[in-house]
């Protein structure tokens, strides 16, 4: 994901000379789903053609190893270039302009451009766009509308009484009507304030509900690609944060970009890594050397972390600091990064697909079991993993529980016996009523 910005300014810089082709080799099942690449060209706002190569066939012509792999290829259609991950901007940029010239002096280039219809453009108007993240209080719905780059303040019917955000791109604080995200998405709330993981901007915002401003507490408005040890919150680069816990004075972010969990003393003002190394993989052991693997979701309950890995299909908790001597990374569902699935069963004998969201209420954990198109539940006193909501087909059907359909849903937050989904591609709040069993729409009004 961290790469569809930079070919955006890319084509858009050398619009006369460069052509961008996307081919999507899909990890997991649902991926392979044409629809559901086309949700993302949409989320993502990429403009340019994808492929969607299911059975790897490019994959395996052109000898692709790793995700994301960069091939150069010259006018004349020869493989020139091959890249495998992330590269930041100015040395994708040094790259283009190098060919660029090159290629322009020998006259190879064609500057006609290419026209084809985007895949937004067919898109209607809609209240929500791609909510990601969800979080409830007493009283209140705290909803990242994460494509219309706001967030939303609305009662438990629906009624919308704020919008944080003017839904424009930008990184400005202020009032909540000239301040502006970039796609945001977990959020953790404390009474009057309101702390919001803006993911793409690569930072950690604070908004007063009371006063109605918002601005800005950690990150530099880049993305980091190095770690770092640690320091001043406003000095260090993040790398998408994607959502947030507070307990104790301290706010944990999952840094899915890092790997990692974060911690933000907010007290002292510091902020450092708290669990993980930075490496992709899923291994337990002691905070500082477990291995994680894009950390989605967060929770925090009686002084423990939950928190789920999307790349692992895993759910994992780490202790707090300073709930106990020598914390430690431990697995309940997940074993490797490419293990996944979609099976009820007790504690890794379970299987998830790319989970991206946790809610913990009464002894039990809920999970968005994403690529599943499910809500699970995770009794940890018995380690049943068991699905509550969703039949496992796309689609947005309220009605009993077994029956009612999801569309990637990336977010759950759960108060007094509701469970409240952020239906992310179905641009949607649902509510599942867990002593009624069944699944309702929420209705927005006052927008």
């Amino acid at each position: 994901m961290h790469l569809f910005p930079q070919l955006r300014k890319l084509e858009e810089k050398y619009k006369d000379s460069l052509v961008v082709l996307g081919v999507h080799s899909a990890k997991y099942t649902t991926e392979k789903d044409t629809d559901n690449i086309r949700s993302a060209v949409i989320r993502y706002d990429i403009q340019h053609p994808v492929v969607n190569d299911a059975d790897f066939k490019v994959w395996q012509t052109w000898g692709i190893r790793a995700w994301p792999t960069i091939m150069f290829i010259d006018p004349r259609g020869q493989v020139i270039g091959k890249h495998e991950g992330e590269l930041p901007y100015e040395e994708f940029d040094r790259l283009i302009g190098d060919m660029t010239s090159e290629f322009s002096r020998v006259e190879l280039l064609d500057p006609t451009p290419l026209t084809y219809q985007l895949e937004a453009a067919k898109e209607a108007a809609r209240p929500l766009a791609y909510p990601g993240k969800i979080e409830v209080d007493s009283g209140r719905l705290f909803i990242a509308d994460s494509n219309h780059n706001r967030v939303l303040v609305t009662d438990l019917e629906g009624t919308v009484h704020d919008v944080i955000g003017s839904d424009e791109i930008g990184q400005s604080d202020g009032a909540f009507e000239a301040a502006s995200m970039w796609r945001p998405q977990g959020m953790e709330v404390d009474g009057d304030i309101l702390f919001i993981a803006d993911a793409e901007n690569h930072l950690i915002r604070i908004a007063d509900l009371a006063n109605r401003t918002l601005s800005t507490i950690a990150g530099t408005g880049e993305q980091s690609l190095i770690r770092h040890k640690g320091g001043d919150p406003l000095s260090i680069p993040l790398n998408s944060p994607y959502d947030l816990a507070l307990h104790d004075g301290v706010l944990y972010s999952a840094q899915a970009g890092f790997h990692q969990i974060w911690a933000h003393d907010l007290r002292a003002n510091t902020i450092a890594p708290y669990a993980g190394t930075g490496r992709e993989n899923i291994k337990d052991g002691a905070i500082a050397e477990a291995e994680l693997a894009q950390t989605y979701g967060l929770q925090v309950h009686d002084g423990t972390l939950y928190f789920v890995d999307s790349e692992t299909s895993s759910v994992r908790t780490a202790g707090t600091a300073g709930s106990e001597p020598g914390a430690r990374v431990h697995t309940l569902v997940g074993t490797g990064l490419f293990d996944f699935g979609d099976s009820d069963d007790v504690w890794n004998a379970a299987q998830l697909q790319h989970v991206q969201g946790v809610a913990i209420g009464d002894g039990v954990l809920y999970i968005a079991d994403s690529y599943n198109h499910k809500i699970k539940c995770l009794n940890l006193s018995t380690g049943i993993v068991t699905t509550i909501a969703g039949s496992g087909e796309r689609g947005h059907d309220d009605g009993p529980v077994n029956d009612a359909t999801f569309d990637e849903p990336a977010g759950v937050a759960f108060a007094d016996g509701r469970i409240y989904v952020a239906d992310t591609n179905n641009h949607l709040i649902r509510i599942i009523d867990l002593e009624a069993v069944v699944v309702t729409t929420l209705v927005l009004t006052g927008l």
